[in-house]
């Protein structure tokens, strides 16, 4: 079956997920390959069976090819496994979840997700707001959908959700709480402090604000919403090849402020192994 067969059949199985990002209705009904609201606005399917479901325009230091294929072979070498392991260990087991993944990217965290829920059923939709990620995701042999959406302005139904997962993405925390069910879970990945700290020591001297990291914002904005919230702490390193660290410098938004010649130079003294220090964040909406 074709990917955008597959995602026409999505559609007419979940249909009731969605709601349209124009006038906020109801979708009607999957005409071949075009969802249609209430209303008679209409969504054409990709032919990687995708859905483009932004209404405004976008501009997105993340839609760039390269990166998405650089982190593509990071998180494939297992650079965020006991991060998934996490969240999955965190997540209820019975089947019939509906899973909205944030910020998805180019498709291995979910996919990875996929692998270790093996034989329990669930539903899995993904929403990035960079198209190349959303095309790459969709290379994966596996069920999980995939569209281009604004998490401000997320186009799916009210209660819609039993769980989301959110992995270093930013957060709109109404939208998120509209889409989950009553007691339904959030789980979101924070960096701390020490996250990438040896490459951020190689990319910055110690006056640059980009040396070191504080969370305490991002913490306190999820207390906020989520008084209740549980924390733990993921702290591992990761080693690769030599030749991997080119791909580990352009995948991460890390680089972006460090000139052209700082990363070359970097890129003459690679790193073999590279702290990952996170914490899960788990909530239920009450």
């Amino acid at each position: 079956m074709k990917k955008i067969e597959q995602g026409a059949l999505f559609l007419q199985r979940h249909l009731a997920l969605f709601k349209c990002p124009i006038c906020g209705e109801a979708f009607r009904e999957v005409v071949g390959y075009q969802l249609v609201c209430q209303l008679d606005h209409s969504f054409d399917l990709s032919r990687k069976g995708t859905l483009f479901m932004i209404t405004h325009k976008v501009k997105s230091e993340y839609d760039s090819p390269e990166m998405w294929q650089a982190r593509r072979k990071m998180l494939t070498l297992g650079l965020f496994d006991p991060i998934i392991a996490a969240i999955n260990e965190a997540m209820p087991v019975e089947e019939k979840l509906n899973i909205l993944d944030i910020g998805s990217g180019e498709g291995t965290p979910p996919a990875k997700l996929k692998k270790l829920r093996a034989g329990i059923e669930y539903t899995l939709v993904g929403v990035d707001i960079s198209k190349s990620a959303v095309n790459l995701a969709t290379s994966y042999q596996n069920d999980n959908f995939f569209c281009v959406a604004d998490l401000a302005a997320l186009p799916f139904a009210d209660q819609s959700f039993d769980c989301i997962t959110d992995i270093f993405s930013p957060a709109a925390y109404h939208e998120f709480k509209r889409v989950l069910r009553p007691h339904g879970k959030i789980y979101k990945i924070v960096p701390n402090s020490g996250y990438l700290k040896e490459l951020r020591a190689l990319l910055y001297n110690e006056e640059s604000a980009h040396r070191t990291y504080d969370n305490s914002a991002v913490l306190s904005l999820f207390a906020k919403n989520f008084p209740d919230y549980q924390k733990q702490d993921i702290k591992y390193t990761f080693e690769f090849s030599e030749t991997d660290f080119s791909s580990l410098l352009m995948m991460t938004p890390l680089n972006w402020g460090a000139s052209q010649q700082t990363k070359q130079n970097v890129l003459e003294t690679p790193l073999k192994q590279i702290t990952v220090d996170v914490s899960l964040l788990t909530a239920a909406k009450q």
